[in-house]
């Protein structure tokens, strides 16, 4: 494929245009229920199409990554006055671009690929109201990360209780695309307030939904035997607040 589709809806198999439909008899508007704060599936997205783009994201979006990395500081552990009472900010080592930024230097390339359109999409919308059950906003942050061997997400909440709109929750929906060569990562995540669920996110194409604020990591990436020097793994993000009336 040289071309995002469209419409969203493109990219799903059977099961995920259930879930589109409203149809699906576990996933359709599972978050809203209360029952967890995080679902995902590898069944949604046509595999032989997230490899095809996974290919074309690593070859137009590459280069135009922005790193981001936050390491532990040095004063979260001697700058400790009492033993056990550590207070560690969120570290993280991945690239990544806002794709709603018109300055970011890959979006223009997201748009000649189609990509923009596509995050877009109204059918992409929709997904994101159907699987997460709740109501969202029909305008919506965009934002691509990559992790390559070694990158990860810290411990973190992306509770953002300064913002009006989002203080109460709001809605992440990610399509991860993995290219040749990535071993394995997990997302580590809170049930009852332990750090006790964990789920593989390298997935070829695979979709997560987050009702956030909640507790979870991304462990680093771990590339296959022998291709230390290959494998990536592309998020597509986009983040929705809730609408309300």
């Amino acid at each position: 494929m040289k071309r995002f589709p469209k419409e969203f809806s493109s990219l799903l198999t059977r099961e995920g245009r259930r879930v589109l439909d409203g149809k699906h008899p576990t996933l359709s508007g599972v978050l809203a229920t209360g029952t967890t704060r995080f679902v995902g599936s590898e069944a949604l997205i046509d595999a032989t199409k997230a490899r095809a783009l996974a290919s074309l994201l690593d070859a137009s979006l590459g280069e135009r990554m922005f790193p981001m990395e936050l390491a532990i500081p040095r004063k979260a552990t001697w700058g400790m006055k009492v033993a056990y009472k550590e207070r560690l900010p969120k570290s993280v080592r991945v690239q990544t671009a806002m794709l709603d930024d018109e300055k970011s230097p890959a979006r223009g390339r997201a748009e000649e690929i189609g990509l923009i359109a596509m995050l877009r999409s109204k059918s992409f919308h929709a997904f994101a109201e159907a699987l997460s059950g709740y109501p969202l906003r029909r305008q919506w942050g965009l934002q691509t990360l990559c992790y390559r061997p070694g990158d990860y997400s810290g411990p973190h909440n992306d509770h953002h209780p300064d913002e009006p709109l989002g203080c109460d929750g709001y809605t992440d929906l990610h399509l991860t695309f993995c290219t040749e060569g990535v071993g394995h990562q997990f997302l580590v995540y809170e049930k009852e307030g332990h750090l006790s669920e964990i789920q593989s996110i390298a997935t070829r194409g695979g979709v997560t939904c987050y009702r956030l604020p909640f507790w979870h990591y991304t462990t680093p990436l771990v590339a296959q035997q022998g291709r230390e020097g290959h494998g990536r793994r592309w998020v597509l993000l986009g983040t929705f607040l809730d609408r309300w009336g």
